[in-house]
């Protein structure tokens, strides 16, 4: 008779506290800890199992002891994770660690880097409030703000990106809020963050700052006076192309009031698996960037002595018009984003030129993502930006004969050649 194995041994584990989902930053620690710590430790307490590496929470619901509790905790009378949509341990541990990166009192995760612009204007707009933008910012940003929002009553005003006299002439008695991007996607056009601040408070406005491009490893905007933070976890965050995540950083009465009451109700949540990635991507992110950045410094300057290049962008480089203000903001790095136009005798042919150079390419990866460890390039104009109007375009400074480079970990040397392909073999 075959014989039944024995069950394995599950161990019964100690009673304690569940977790709590408050989202904290290094205020609780005594001592203040360094970046690179704290994107390696901080997080939630662990579980009752003591895992060292942060656990993964794939669970839509939390079981509660008793009606009573259940009650208290969905009215927000007693802290507890009560449903994935808006309480995770996975989640709140990704939100902990970006709130304590980016200096933030507390940091509320979303689907997508779009979907927390819209939770920042979904909390803190209403029919009749105004919006100063820069005109330079992400294109669906600009989609986003103008059009969809303007469906709604909400007024909003696009202005350069770094003249702050426009801004400061563009606020109006009904303006609640500021938006930057520095620096920008994809020409790198950096704004005074200070400057931006100082306008907004004066004017009873908030001033929130996308930091996709350079993350809190390179740029920290509440240092400068900013508001809200905002992020794409999709990009630097993640760092490997794997997940869509979002986030906003903020004091912690602005999370609570603001943006959980409508991220409960409307739900463009984050999900445990991809907060677990973001989360894991994190503890490498200042060496990312730090490597990244050096090797896009070393591709702007090649670039920029390139025959065929009209002109490059990138802070890093001394011929950037904000070159002084990027390295005093961005930690004296440039980021890992380039961008160059490709000489064009006429505006018929700029788009042909930019074409061939990207697609004679073998080893960059031709996709509209950014902040991989994969380099890649694109055509914003076709992509990123396509659905503008050629107004809108011209306006951002956005032409035809431009690429994006987004440099990743490769050897440079093999970067170079493969953008020589096309670059060589320009008529």
């Amino acid at each position: 008779m075959r014989k039944t194995a024995p069950a394995w041994p599950c161990p019964t584990p100690p009673s304690e506290p569940e977790p709590n989902p408050k989202t904290v930053t290094q205020q609780d620690h005594p001592t203040p800890y360094h970046l690179d710590t704290l994107a390696v430790r901080a997080a939630v307490d662990k579980s009752q199992y003591g895992e060292n590496s942060e656990s993964l929470y794939l669970t839509s619901s939390f079981t509660q002891p008793d009606c009573e509790t259940a009650a208290r905790r969905f009215a927000g009378e007693e802290e507890g994770y009560i449903y994935s949509r808006f309480t995770n341990p996975t989640v709140a541990s990704m939100e902990k660690r970006l709130a304590a990166l980016e200096g933030t009192e507390a940091c509320i995760g979303t689907s997508s880097g779009m979907s927390a612009i819209l939770l920042l204007c979904m909390g803190l707009l209403k029919a009749g409030d105004h919006v100063v933008c820069s005109q330079s910012v992400f294109g669906s940003t600009l989609k986003l703000i103008g059009s969809e929002f303007g469906k709604f009553g909400v007024e909003s005003s696009f202005v350069s990106q770094t003249d702050v006299a426009e801004w400061k002439a563009a606020i109006k008695p009904n303006t609640k809020l500021l938006f930057a991007e520095t620096p920008t996607n994809p020409l790198t056009d950096v704004c005074d963050i200070r400057a931006l601040a100082d306008l907004a408070h004066n004017a009873g406005a908030l001033l929130a700052v996308d930091n996709c491009f350079c993350t809190p490893a390179l740029q920290q905007p509440v240092k400068y006076g900013a508001d809200i933070v905002i992020h794409s976890g999709t990009k630097y965050l993640d760092g490997q192309g794997r997940v869509i995540a979002g986030a906003l950083c903020a004091t912690e009465k602005l999370i609570a009031e603001k943006f959980i009451p409508v991220m409960r109700s409307a739900g463009m949540s984050l999900s445990p698996f991809n907060a677990w990635v973001v989360l894991k991507g994190m503890e490498t992110l200042g060496i990312r960037m730090e490597a990244q950045s050096a090797r896009a410094l070393a591709l702007a300057q090649w670039l920029e002595s390139h025959p065929k290049i009209s002109r490059v962008y990138y802070p890093g480089l001394k011929s950037h018009a904000q070159h002084e203000l990027a390295m005093a903001q961005q930690s004296g790095m440039g980021g890992a984003v380039v961008s160059f136009d490709v000489k064009a005798s006429n505006p018929d042919d700029a788009r042909q030129r930019a074409f061939h150079v990207i697609d004679s390419t073998q080893l960059l990866s031709v996709t509209a993502n950014l902040g991989d460890v994969k380099t890649i390039i694109t055509h914003p104009a076709s992509t990123s930006h396509g659905r503008l109007t050629e107004a809108q375009r011209q306006a951002a400074g956005i032409q035809q004969n431009l690429i994006r480079v987004a440099v990743g970990l490769e050897h440079l040397d093999d970067v170079k050649a493969d953008l020589s392909r096309g670059l060589d073999t320009l008529k």
